[in-house]
């Protein structure tokens, strides 16, 4: 892919929400060595608010996977804010999705595929593509899914 992260954004059309602030005691992102990590991030909307829903109760598959790329939205509005520039990332090392589901919702995978297709779109194939889980649980403030992520810097 010959685009940088931020030119693919605005090719692609995409507008980043406004970036949450920290809702405890930790940093929204660390620089350790060449990694920036990000802390558990959720899908805010265009106005700031969340989206809320739980996967097989009042959210589908669909609807769930595409709060899990309005994560990714998100999750690169908090690196540009608290990092700075996008085009520094080099590539996708890790992903965590958490996916706030009833206990018979199997299709978590599924679910955060919304988020790393999103990074595929913007990084390529190669680069943002990483290892990553999925799994269930129960999230803060009833939002949908929740990602985790580390990142190689160039």
């Amino acid at each position: 892919m010959s685009s940088s992260p931020s030119k693919r954004i605005k090719e692609l059309g995409l507008i980043l929400p406004p970036a949450p602030k920290p809702a405890g005691l930790y940093r929204p992102i660390l620089v350790v060595d060449n990694f920036l990590y990000v802390s558990g991030q959720g899908p805010v909307k265009q106005d700031g608010t969340l989206m809320l829903g739980r996967a097989g109760d009042n959210l589908d598959i669909e609807e769930a996977k595409l709060a899990a790329r309005q994560v990714g939205l998100t999750m690169l509005s908090s690196i540009q804010t608290h990092f700075g520039d996008l085009d520094k990332i080099k590539r996708v090392v890790k992903v965590l999705g958490m996916v706030n589901c009833t206990p018979d919702f199997t299709k978590h995978p599924l679910v955060i595929n919304g988020f790393s297709e999103l990074m595929a779109d913007i990084f390529g194939m190669d680069n943002g593509v990483g290892a990553r889980s999925a799994v269930g649980m129960m999230l803060p403030d009833g939002i949908p899914v929740e990602v985790e992520a580390m990142f190689q810097l160039h």
